[in-house]
């Protein structure tokens, strides 16, 4: 009996080790995939839907921060950057303009601090900007969504 005990501690390892393996590379084939960040971006943005409002509605919901300067990842740039944001509710409106100086210009300064000069020539990069600060202040706000991101002003300008 003592010469088959070690021979019985080795075989219910080895089954061991073969059982954690396969559900290791199960769950890597077949579970659930990580999306990647910008086609989440884009399928939560098809599902997004405006609605015509009027220019009365539009005002109680849209709020603004303007001239943001700042740097470029190259900094040899520097940007002044103009927003308008349209929220779903007036309450997120008054939410956004209450932390909009000390949670939203971070947010902003840090989106524009990973944009290079070519990025931001095009609107391809400008539209990306967008879509990120769509999702980065959505993570911030409480009472409502941000609906839309629209760039009012933008001068970019090498140092």
């Amino acid at each position: 009996m003592r010469k088959l005990l070690p021979w019985l501690v080795s075989l219910l390892l080895a089954i061991t080790l073969i059982v954690v393996v396969t559900f290791y590379f199960w769950n890597n084939l077949f579970g659930d995939k990580k999306k990647d960040p910008e086609q989440a971006a884009k399928e939560v943005a098809e599902n997004v839907q405006l609605e015509p409002i009027s220019a009365d509605e539009m005002v109680k919901v849209t709020s603004e921060l303007i001239d943001i300067s700042t740097n470029l990842a190259d900094t040899d740039y520097v940007v002044k950057i103009s927003f308008s944001f349209q929220f779903d509710s007036e309450k997120a409106k008054d939410e956004f303009d209450k932390i909009k100086e000390n949670e939203i210009k971070p947010i902003v300064n840090r989106a524009l601090w990973v944009m290079t000069p070519d990025e931001m020539s095009g609107t391809k990069g400008k539209d990306q900007l967008a879509a990120g600060l769509i999702n980065s202040i959505n993570a911030v706000i409480t009472e409502g969504k941000l609906l839309k991101v629209g760039i009012k002003g933008f001068v970019m300008t090498p140092i």
